[in-house]
């Protein structure tokens, strides 16, 4: 192992255990919570975590055990079967984003009849077919035995056959995975966040005016309330654009680098560096850690429910009211409470 290879290592270890507690914390807001598990998004959500714990606790150490031996981690059964494993779950995560950016499309530009276009039973039929397309993409890989070990990227992973034969069979099940995992999953993601962006800053423009209206009214104002509107304004307009950016950014940084580095070996005249290799590998992995956090955690329901559990535990009370209501915030934050 060289130094660049140690950090690679570190870096696995420090991912895997963010992902780990951060995914079982969304899991247990699930189970503890009747109200997540009645919404439609709780599906979905659900479902990127199991597969994030998955590949956390079956992947990420299955690569860095590749980069500290610098050799295949396992015997050929368990390193075919991680392999399938990989392939199932990173198109399921990529889906279970964009069926997720589809429920908060449905919810802010047609909130009023959500509760029909959206169903607990729509959900889970997108759920189902997550799981469908994905387990056929893994399941081909593994009957044309395109699953082994690649020293590229350390990793138990899509690999074309050791006879080289079927090299163009290979090539076509790679592009056509990787468009319809990773590219149909960008462009509904973009499609959808971009029309909620249009609607967050149309309901944000409406406030604005009814703040300066009111603003202008009210003469005696103090100046310090006075600022204090304006500078809540230019907050309030980039907030939703600064969310968007967070749910498109991060798929795109994440994932984009590994798509392109599979394509681009295909070429015969590509030759793809170790390092890069893995560092490509690296940053699909960090999605599971962040994916709790950009979804979850940070919503004012789950921290809730975490604090909740939490008082069970300790029984006392460690989140009291702060005796601070402001009509203000509230109807600043109301435009974009469905975009989070």
């Amino acid at each position: 192992m060289d130094f660049a290879e140690i950090l690679f290592a570190l870096f696995i270890v420090v991912v895997a255990v963010v992902s780990l507690l951060s995914n079982l914390l969304v899991l247990l807001c699930f189970v503890h919570s009747t109200e997540i598990r009645r919404q439609v998004p709780g599906v979905f959500t659900m479902n990127l975590s199991f597969c994030n714990i998955l590949i956390t606790v079956l992947n990420m150490p299955a690569t860095l055990v590749g980069i500290i031996r610098n050799q295949q981690p396992f015997g050929d059964c368990v390193c075919h079967t991680v392999s399938f494993l990989e392939t199932f779950l990173t198109a399921n995560t990529m889906l279970s984003m964009a069926a997720l950016s589809i429920d908060r499309w449905i919810a802010v530009v047609f909130p009023l009849s959500y509760s029909t276009k959206m169903r607990y039973k729509d959900a889970l039929i997108m759920v189902c077919y997550s799981w469908l397309h994905s387990f056929t993409f893994s399941l081909t890989a593994l009957l044309f035995s395109w699953v082994d070990y690649s020293d590229v990227y350390a990793s138990c992973t899509l690999q074309p056959s050791q006879g080289g034969g079927d090299r163009i069979k290979f090539t076509v099940f790679t592009v056509v995975f990787h468009a319809t995992s990773f590219m149909l999953s960008l462009l509904i993601l973009c499609f959808t966040y971009l029309k909620v962006l249009k609607v967050a800053r149309f309901h944000c423009k409406r406030i604005d005016i009814i703040t300066m209206q009111t603003l202008f009214l009210l003469v005696d104002i103090h100046p310090s309330v006075k600022q204090r509107c304006l500078a809540e304004q230019k907050r309030r307009k980039q907030r939703a654009t600064k969310k968007i950016s967070i749910f498109i950014g991060s798929f795109i940084i994440c994932f984009a680098p590994y798509v392109i580095t599979r394509l681009a070996e295909l070429l015969p005249f590509v030759d793809i560096n170790r390092h890069w290799g893995i560092i490509s590998k690296c940053l699909t992995y960090s999605k599971a850690a962040s994916d709790p956090f950009a979804y979850s955690l940070l919503r004012q329901q789950y921290k809730k429910v975490l604090v909740t559990v939490v008082n069970r535990l300790l029984r006392r009370d460690l989140y009291p009211s702060s005796g601070h209501n402001s009509s203000l915030d509230t109807e600043n934050d109301y435009c974009l409470q469905r975009i989070s």
